[in-house]
């Protein structure tokens, strides 16, 4: 287990973003949505904000990545509304670390969520992952 700086359950932090054309369903494949907020930018978000929640309390060369996550999308956002994503620590167990995500917009909660990141060795992590990209040079397709 790390010797990492006890994040405690209850922190929280909120991030805000003006819906941008760049975050809408267009972007993602629904062609016909052209100034609804996609749920692949409110996921983005909800991560933008765990990673903002954790990753400055981990020593140097630490990071969190996602392991898990689990997303509802419940109400249409449009274009130049204000999405404010709050995430919560639930539970911290020294290396693994379980968040609830709410998201709103002027109007009220449009998505909720759980999220389950883990501390990592960034410069391990890159190790493995170049690794894993030799293997994919090497193999014959």
């Amino acid at each position: 287990m790390l010797n990492v700086p006890k994040i405690e359950v209850g922190s929280n932090v909120t991030v805000q973003r003006t819906v941008q054309k760049e975050d809408t369903a267009l972007n993602y494949g629904s062609g016909k949505l052209e100034k609804l907020f996609a749920t692949p930018s409110l996921v983005a978000l909800m991560i933008e904000a765990s990673v903002k929640l954790l990753d400055d309390k981990l020593p140097e060369g630490f990071i969190t990545v996602g392991k898990k996550a689990e997303i509802v999308h419940e109400k249409t956002t449009v274009l130049g509304e204000t999405i404010s994503v709050n995430v919560e620590v639930d539970k911290f167990d020294g290396n693994k670390i379980n968040l609830n995500m709410t998201a709103y917009d002027e109007i009220g909660i449009i998505g909720r969520g759980a999220h389950e990141r883990i501390i990592v060795n960034k410069n391990a992590l890159l190790e493995k992952a170049q690794k894993r990209a030799k293997q994919l040079e090497n193999m014959d397709f």
